[in-house]
C-alpha cells in the first residue's frame, strides 16, 4: 500500500530534508508540500539540489485537500504548529517537528516557551516522538511531538543509565557542540558566514536553553524524582551534527555494558567499544547516532558521547521512522542510507 503524504513547511532546512528521506520510500507519495511564505514556486527554484524529483509545487495549507491526506508533517516554527494543527482534521495522523507539543504540562510549557498552550486537546493527546523508548505508544499515536535534536542526543546516552541506575543524578553535566543547520534557515546576523566561521560560541548559558524542559521531564519520569542536568550547548561552524559530551559519576565499564544491553536489537543506535569515541563526520546526512564510553583517569568518572545528524536523527529521519510505525510500515523503510563521507 502506498500513503498519501503532505509536509507543511516544505521550504526549510527539515522540510527539505524530509523530502530526500521519502523519495526514497517504497510505500510513500509525497501528495502536497506546504509553504505558504513560497507558495506558487517550485520546489527546485527553493531548493535546487530537489530537482530530479517530480514534486508539486508549494501551496498554501488552505489549498491541500487533507480528506487525500494519510499522514501530515508538520515542519513550522514554534507557537504557529500548534495553532495550525488545532484545524486540521481530528482523524488525520500527524508528525509534528516543531517544539509545541513535546512538554505534557502545559504550565511547563508556558514556562519554557513564554505564551499558553493554544492546542490543550492536541497537547494531551500527543506521544513524545523518541522512537527507541516510546515505540508502543506511538504505533498507536494520532500526533506524535518530534523531539528536540539536543534533547535527543543527550537521551540516547544517559537514558540507559538512568534506568539502570548506574549514574549520579545530581552529577550531570551536558557539553553539547550543535551545527548551525539547528537554528533553522531563516536569515539572522549572528549566523552570517563572516560571524560564525573561524571559531565558535556558547549560547544559553545557565537555565535558558528550552530543550532543557525535555530533559527535566524524561530524565525525571525515569527517575521517579526531580533531575536537573547542567547543560551547555555551543555553536560550531558546520552544517550538520550534534556532539554530546556527558560527564557522569559511576563505573565507565558497567554503563558501557548497559548501553550494549539496552541498544543490542536498535537499528540506528551504535554502540562503540569501549573507549573509541564518536564523531560527528561518520554519521553526518544518515539516521544513526554512534554513542562512546570511556573512563576517567579519577575512578568513578565517566565520559559519555553521542554523535547524530541534528536534520536527520535529531528531526526528520526521526519524524519518518515515527510515521513508518504510525502507518504499520517496516520501521527502517527510508532510512538505511550510509553516511556521508568525507
Amino acid at each position: 500500500m502506498t500513503y498519501n503524504i503532505a509536509i507543511l513547511g516544505a521550504s526549510g532546512y527539515t522540510g527539505a530534508e524530509l523530502i530526500r528521506l521519502i523519495a526514497g520510500h517504497s510505500s510513500m507519495t509525497i501528495k502536497s508540500l506546504g509553504g505558504n511564505s513560497k507558495a506558487g514556486q517550485s520546489m527546485a527554484s527553493v531548493f535546487p539540489h530537489l530537482r530530479h524529483l517530480d514534486l508539486p509545487d508549494l501551496v498554501t495549507m488552505e489549498e491541500i485537500d487533507f480528506s487525500q491526506i494519510d499522514l501530515c508533517f508538520c515542519a513550522l516554527p514554534h507557537k504557529t504548529s500548534q495553532e495550525v494543527i488545532a484545524q486540521l482534521p481530528k482523524d488525520l495522523k500527524i508528525v509534528d517537528l516543531s517544539a509545541d507539543f513535546r512538554l505534557r504540562d502545559p504550565e511547563e510549557y508556558q514556562r519554557w516557551y513564554g505564551n499558553p498552550h493554544a492546542a490543550l486537546e492536541q497537547q494531551a493527546e500527543a506521544v513524545y516522538g523518541l522512537s527507541e523508548f516510546y515505540r508502543t505508544e506511538i504505533k498507536a499515536a494520532r500526533l506524535v511531538a518530534g523531539t528536540g535534536c539536543n534533547a535527543a542526543t543527550g537521551q540516547f546516552a544517559l537514558r540507559p543509565l538512568i534506568s539502570a541506575g548506574l549514574i549520579d543524578l545530581d552529577d550531570i553535566i551536558l557539553d553539547l557542540k550543535c551545527a548551525v543547520s539547528g537554528a533553522g534557515r531563516a536569515l539572522k546576523e549572528n549566523l552570517l558566514h563572516a560571524e560564525l566561521s573561524e571559531g565558535y560560541h556558547a549560547y544559553a548559558l545557565g537555565s535558558t536553553h528550552r530543550h532543557l524542559g525535555e530533559f527535566d521531564q524524561e530524565f525525571s519520569a525515569l527517575a521517579g524524582r526531580p533531575v536537573k542536568v547542567q547543560f551547555t550547548p555551543h555553536l560550531v561552524p558546520a552544517n550538520r551534527g550534534i556532539l554530546a559530551t556527558c560527564y557522569v559519576k559511576g563505573d565507565p565499564q558497567a554503563m558501557h555494558a548497559a548501553l550494549e544491553a539496552a541498544y543490542a536489537d536498535e537499528p540506528f543506535i551504535v554502540v562503540l567499544p569501549y573507549g573509541e569515541a564518536p564523531s560527528t563526520r561518520h554519521i553526518r546526512g544518515s539516521n544513526f547516532c554512534h554513542i562512546g564510553v570511556s573512563g576517567d583517569r579519577t575512578s568513578g568518572r565517566a565520559t559519555v558521547i553521542a554523535a547524530l545528524d541534528n536534520l536527520t536523527k535529531g528531526s526528520s529521519g526521526q519524524a519518518l521512522q515515527n510515521a513508518n510505525l504510525m502507518l504499520g510500515i517496516d520501521e527502517t523503510e527510508g532510512l538505511m542510507m550510509a553516511p556521508l563521507f568525507p
